[in-house]
């Protein structure tokens, strides 16, 4: 781990201003995955801006009827949350399907949303890697492949997103509030706050770099059966090779999106129109793009599969 310099943070306008005044300054709360990835010296961020001391902890209903999750607000407690189990429940199950019970305790809202990718390639500093060090080349391509992405990948990077919540997030419609140095903020739908890869990989979300988030809003409550479904290869404490985030109707009718194929969190409303035809109407539309290798082409199946299994739940 390289020196860095450190301070806390007394408002979101501050916190921001702080990372705008230093040249590569970060944001630091849980940091279950920024620390990792500073000890493996993949980050070396000059200085940190701790943010934990920040009002932005609370869970809070909405007038119109949704909820205000702040960006501070730990995975244990967001996933225990009456509201959140009662109205949001592919939530709730999103989040206990992630890490470790240890993990969630510290980790939270916003850091969920900005976890940096798993590929191994994106690890190992000996080896080239666009999102690690832009222009580099991509050292999964023709590399090992099995937990890469299908779909929405470049020729730049075929690296996924790994993070369950913004999964259920997506399928939500939730969006993500922020907070520049001269307190002017913006909404930023889910749909739009992760990037595909492009030629441009490492640049993972829409966000400035001394943009903060404040909060995450869900809209009103969608009813039907909430499911969230994850294929990997041990059975805790592992990424997804295949995850589905559904709120399905007794006709079958619905939405869903996916985890663990694409560089975001992937769904098509377009193809959703499809779900009471069934899984496979709907993976034609949301796949016709892809291009998996021979290592990771299972994932389509497997997707296919693990979407007809929660229609099938959410009709029974």
């Amino acid at each position: 781990m390289k020196p860095f310099t450190y301070e806390r943070a007394q408002s979101p306008a501050q916190a921001a201003a702080a990372v705008a005044r230093q040249p590569g300054a970060k944001f630091i709360a849980g940091g279950t995955n920024l620390l990792d990835l500073m000890k493996l010296q993949i980050e070396a961020p000059a200085h940190l801006v701790d943010v934990n001391g920040l009002a932005l902890d609370r869970i809070e209903a909405l007038p119109e009827g949704g909820l205000r999750i702040g960006a501070l607000v730990r995975n244990t407690d967001l996933a225990a949350d009456e509201r959140v189990r009662r109205d949001y429940g592919v939530l709730s199950r999103a989040l206990l399907a992630g890490a470790s019970g240890q993990l969630r305790n510290k980790a939270t809202t916003a850091g969920n949303l900005l976890q940096r990718t798993r590929c191994p390639y994106f690890y190992d500093t000996d080896q080239p890697c666009n999102k690690r060090r832009p222009g580099s080349g991509c050292s999964a391509s023709g590399g090992v492949t099995r937990q890469l992405a299908v779909v929405g990948a470049s020729s730049a990077c075929i690296a996924t997103h790994p993070s369950d919540m913004a999964v259920a997030m997506r399928v939500l419609d939730a969006s993500v509030e922020t907070v520049r140095p001269d307190g002017r903020t913006r909404v930023i739908p889910i749909a739009d706050f992760h990037r595909l890869p492009g030629d441009t990989p490492h640049i993972d979300t829409v966000l400035e770099r001394d943009e903060l988030i404040t909060g995450v809003t869900l809209p009103r409550p969608v009813g039907g059966t909430h499911v969230y479904r994850k294929v990997r290869d041990r059975a805790s404490y592992a990424f997804a090779l295949v995850s589905v985030a559904a709120i399905v109707q007794r006709d079958g009718s619905g939405r869903a999106a996916f985890g663990g194929v694409a560089h975001k969190p992937w769904r098509i409303e377009a193809a959703e129109a499809a779900m009471p035809q069934g899984a496979r109407a709907v993976a034609s539309q949301l796949f016709a793009q892809a291009q998996p290798t021979h290592e990771n082409a299972f994932k389509l199946p497997l997707a296919e599969r693990v979407l007809a299994a929660a229609i099938e739940q959410g009709r029974s």
